[in-house]
């Protein structure tokens, strides 16, 4: 693996090889490489921001974040769960601090939170960040041109967008229950042949109670 791309090290550390190896055997080649641009956007973003994080605990999150896309991670939880707690397991496993795998936890069940990740520790923050920019290019157009352009070339995208697409649909196909309070639904409504979304409003009209 290239550790510096764009003029950034990536972490080197025992725990974040066993991670990057662990994203790599489970993930197939469009995953591993959307996890590791992400990375890469991030610190970059992070950098032109002046957002100073916990390195190790940035690329730990990011690296593991799609873990419960994979087949062996995949669980009836929501997926961005199921990779956290797959996440936590492995790295306190390892010996990392609860309250560290309990940052990475957050990073990785909160990157499709529109509105909330930000907010939260700069851990958090990044890795919602560069995730972000790798999947819709969100705030892309702000990184130095020739630095996108080396993450690219490092790790290609590899129909990203068609494979993302089908894995998506996969999980609302296997588990329509866990489409609700992410994206998911919008995968639903637009390619899955009979979804029905959660609706708030009926849950609140249906309720047990007079008014």
């Amino acid at each position: 693996m290239t550790t510096r791309i764009a003029g950034i090290h990536a972490p080197d550390t025992r725990l974040a090889q066993d991670a990057t190896a662990l994203a790599r055997e489970v993930s197939a080649p469009y995953l591993f490489h959307h996890v590791m641009r992400s990375y890469y956007f991030g610190e970059l973003a992070a950098r032109q921001r002046g957002v100073a994080c916990d390195r190790e605990l940035l690329y730990l999150s990011v690296v593991l974040h799609d873990l419960g896309l994979t087949e062996r991670f995949a669980g009836p939880e929501r997926f961005e769960v199921d990779g956290a707690n797959a996440a936590r397991a492995f790295l306190e496993g390892r010996g990392l601090p609860r309250e560290k795998a309990s940052l990475v936890w957050d990073a990785i069940a909160l990157h499709t939170s529109l509105g909330i990740a930000p907010h939260k520790e700069p851990e958090v923050a990044v890795a919602h960040l560069g995730i972000t920019i790798d999947y819709g290019g969100v705030g892309l157009e702000a990184l130095p041109r020739g630095a996108v352009e080396e993450i690219l070339r490092a790790y290609p995208r590899l129909e990203m967008k068609q494979e993302l697409r089908r894995a998506l649909c996969g999980v609302v196909e296997r588990k329509p229950h866990t489409a609700v309070g992410n994206f998911l639904s919008d995968y639903g409504r637009r390619y899955v042949p009979g979804f029905q979304p959660f609706d708030a409003s009926a849950l609140l009209e249906g309720a047990p109670f007079e008014s």
